[in-house]
């Protein structure tokens, strides 16, 4: 029997056992993984500088989409905000160290290094000087900070850069690998290092919780290649175990195993040149003919305790500044106010820390959001309730003093709830993906309620749209989980896109996620006739380039209905 035979035959037992991968992801360590951080990028941002449009990288995220009429100009200022702080004044007389001189003075890395990578990345960024601006204007709030603890760790200051890498130094910035916040980090990853991610909170969007972890992540991987920052950046992207096995197999054939020897995926293999470009662009911008804008070496914001939960809307009054910039530095908070169970604290602009720290204290805990009294009704339970009033069955037993979540009819509930109106909170979670679903696209507007039993590639498939593109248009990633009663927003390519009946049979659809590794003579056009599957959406859940071939020994993942497979 062939090898090939018998690598299929083996294929389609793991297939029919349920097995959800063949490619070793190693364990929870992500220092030892060997899963591809699939970032959001700067790409978008590229686009639009290119095309010169007045938007950028967020066009294609939540922040920029367009949106109802009385949530555009709520928008348009938020996205102002963010891609426009106040600078230094370029007239003005610069007598003391800018923040440039401290970052270059923490520069490590190779610069010198005569790579085709680095090349390609350096001739863009100087035929595009108005990128720089960009990502400068847009991470001027943070940057002061992450300098700040990229030297009280020892770490080279490229590491500062990174986010432009990660996230164009968006805070919002979510992949469609489940990545998320300034430094991309994915659930699980966040969950090892102590990123709690919840209905209130999510820490990975967190400017100090994830610069934190993102620091400690880098540190821990240079560790591991003895010092070798070139490798722990690789590293952070596909993992530790996909860089040990790259080196590896060069050590077996008598390579040399430094990253630029290494045979690594190929989002990695541009991920550090992008970086060190960077760093040359930042360390000697007059080489390259950009002129950075300028920017103080001192702290954006301020650290202010708040001791209990706060409506952000009453915090940016309190502090004499607009939501949205609330927002803007508090990124990982989805709703309209700050997490019941903590962090109790808000990071504000300096200048109005002390404002808000006496106004604050003026104000006692309990009246630090908005209650409603609410007479429970008959059919309405905790969840519905939460659900109605934008809050979580935990947080009504927690304030009623609830020891199950068995309510009453006429029992009186206090409801925590916003102080102001859904476009006084432009920038919450659930405004945020209101504005991307209402964007128009090509196709039927659909909006679809997720059944038990559901899946992106079932949905996907009946509306003859990709599986990334459902998910890109709900604010999702692929592979997040469906939650039965979810409404998605399809933009459908069928003739009369209808809600699928319930008895079509969908529900019996046995997918699996499994791993496929490439052989020599594979297409994308074969491997998808082989499981009957589509082309685009392999290239979807792959990130791959379909005008590129495919390389014996890659790594796929597939979500292959079994009663179709091979």
């Amino acid at each position: 029997m062939s090898v090939g035979r018998l690598s299929l035959l083996f294929f389609t037992g793991a297939l029919a056992s349920g097995c959800s991968s063949l490619i070793s992801q190693g364990d929870e360590n992500p220092l030892n993984t060997q899963e591809v951080t699939v970032a959001a990028g700067d790409e978008g941002l590229k686009k639009a500088v290119e095309t010169g449009e007045n938007g950028d990288a967020a066009r294609n995220e939540p922040l920029d989409e367009a949106i109802a009429p009385e949530l555009k100009v709520a928008a348009r200022d938020a996205r102002e905000k963010l891609d426009n702080p106040v600078l230094k004044d370029a007239e003005e007389e610069v007598v003391e160290q800018d923040l440039w001189t401290r970052l270059r003075s923490g520069f490590v890395l190779d610069h010198n290094i005569d790579n085709e990578r680095v090349r390609d990345q350096l001739n863009w960024y100087a035929r595009h000087p108005n990128y720089i601006d960009r990502v400068v204007e847009r991470g001027s709030r943070y940057l002061h900070y992450i300098v700040n603890e990229t030297e009280k760790r020892g770490l080279p200051a490229e590491y500062a850069l990174l986010p432009i890498v990660e996230s164009a130094f968006d805070p919002f910035a979510y992949s469609h690998g489940r990545a998320a916040g300034l430094w991309q980090f994915i659930p699980s990853t966040g969950k090892y290092f102590g990123l709690t991610q919840s209905w209130w909170h999510d820490e990975r969007r967190d400017v100090i919780a994830a610069t934190d972890a993102a620091l400690t992540y880098l540190d821990r991987l240079a560790n591991r290649f003895d010092g070798d920052h070139t490798l722990a950046l690789a590293a952070y992207n596909s993992g530790g175990g996909t860089v040990s096995s790259a080196m590896r197999r060069n050590r077996n054939s008598n390579k040399p195993t430094d990253f630029w020897s290494l045979h690594l995926p190929r989002e990695t293999r541009h991920y550090v040149p992008k970086l060190i470009a960077l760093a040359k662009i930042f360390d000697d911008p007059e080489a390259y003919g950009i002129e950075l804008p300028s920017l103080k070496d001192e702290p954006y914001f301020e650290i202010v305790d708040t001791g209990s939960q706060l409506d952000l809307a009453q915090a940016a009054e309190l502090a004499g500044v607009d939501v949205d910039e609330i927002y803007l530095l508090n990124p990982s908070y989805n709703r309209w106010a700050t997490s019941p169970d903590g962090p109790h604290r808000l990071l504000v602009p300096v200048q109005n820390a002390e404002t808000f720290r006496t106004a604050l204290a003026k104000i006692p805990a309990d009246q630090r959001v908005s209650w409603r009294n609410y007479e429970v009704q008959s059919g309405d339970s905790l969840n519905s309730i939460s659900r109605k009033f934008s809050t979580t069955p935990s947080v009504l037993q927690q304030v009623n003093n609830l020891n199950s979540d068995l309510i009453r009819i006429g029992q009186r509930l206090m409801i925590p709830s916003a102080s102001k109106g859904s476009d006084a909170y432009a920038l919450s979670a659930s405004q945020r993906l209101e504005r991307k679903q209402d964007r128009k696209r090509n196709g039927n507007k659909v909006r679809y309620t997720v059944r038990k039993g559901d899946t992106f590639w079932d949905i996907a498939r009946e509306h003859r749209v990709s599986v990334r593109e459902v998910a890109a248009w709900n604010g999702m990633a692929p592979g997040d989980p469906l939650i039965p009663g979810k409404e998605l927003v399809i933009w459908s390519k069928t003739t009369q896109p209808t809600v699928v009946a319930a008895n079509s049979g969908r529900g019996e659809a046995m997918v699996r996620k499994v791993g496929y590794r490439v052989r020599k003579g594979d297409s994308l056009a074969r491997i998808a006739s082989r499981f009957s599957v589509n082309v685009r959406d392999i290239a979807s859940w792959n990130d791959l380039n379909t005008a590129r071939y495919l390389q014996p020994g890659q790594s796929l993942v597939l979500y292959v209905d079994i009663r179709n497979s091979p």
